[in-house]
């Protein structure tokens, strides 16, 4: 749903020229980036890292409206992160430079800008608290659930779908894929997941939070 700020958001951007991406593109490589913002017109876009042993580690993945990468543009600190398309995606670049006072000049923006980010603190603490304290199980569940709720497909009978496989979700829990691959023959034989040719299909996602929920009590 469009809102004002949106609108203006949209209207600010929109001075500059669409480009678009095939999924698999990067975008900005690491120790790249400085001195340009890009606006997510739409798809989504991951931003990762990679560990000592080459695997690619997701720390966060976009959903237009975003715009990034904020910090580099706002805090001018060098870029340790890789930026790909994770879909077909469409967006604009502008520079930084007058992305920022536009910031500064529209504290509607400014606010909407701050929401956001903090909910996707709230996501990123979630998952890190996971990640120290949480068995495999656990932190396979946390990823589905929120992947879910931030890019998942309802249905009329309050089922999801998400469109993510085995090596996707490795990097996003930092588990092996082998124990990915473990963890969802599990959940498959208890009928909490489906996994299908194209999507993954969760039958009650109040089903897996509860399942979490009690799991974290017991730990």
């Amino acid at each position: 749903m469009y809102t004002a700020v949106s609108t203006k958001i949209e209207s600010f951007f929109a001075n500059y020229p669409l480009k678009r991406y095939a999924k698999g593109q990067i975008i900005i490589y690491a120790g790249d980036g400085e001195g340009t913002v890009f606006h997510l017109v739409s798809g989504k876009v991951k931003q990762y890292d990679i560990s000592n042993r080459g695997e690619e580690v997701i720390l966060n993945v976009f959903k237009s409206p975003a715009f990034f990468p904020l910090s580099i543009a706002i805090n001018h600190t060098p870029n340790p992160y890789f930026y790909e398309a994770e879909s077909p995606i469409e967006l604009r670049a502008a520079p930084a430079r007058e992305t920022i006072t536009f910031i500064k000049h529209n504290p509607d923006v400014m606010y909407d800008l701050l929401s956001r980010v903090y909910k996707g603190i709230d996501g990123l603490l979630g998952r890190m608290t996971h990640l120290m304290t949480s068995s495999a199980h656990d932190r396979l569940l946390y990823e589905l659930i929120l992947e879910a709720k931030r890019f998942g497909k309802t249905h009329k009978d309050d089922s999801y779908t998400i469109k993510l496989n085995e090596k996707e979700l490795a990097s996003r829990t930092g588990l092996a894929r082998e124990t990915i691959n473990r963890e969802i023959h599990k959940l498959k034989r208890a009928k909490m997941l489906e996994v299908r040719l194209t999507d993954i299909r969760i039958p009650s996602l109040d089903r897996l939070e509860d399942v979490l929920a009690e799991a974290s009590r017991i730990d």
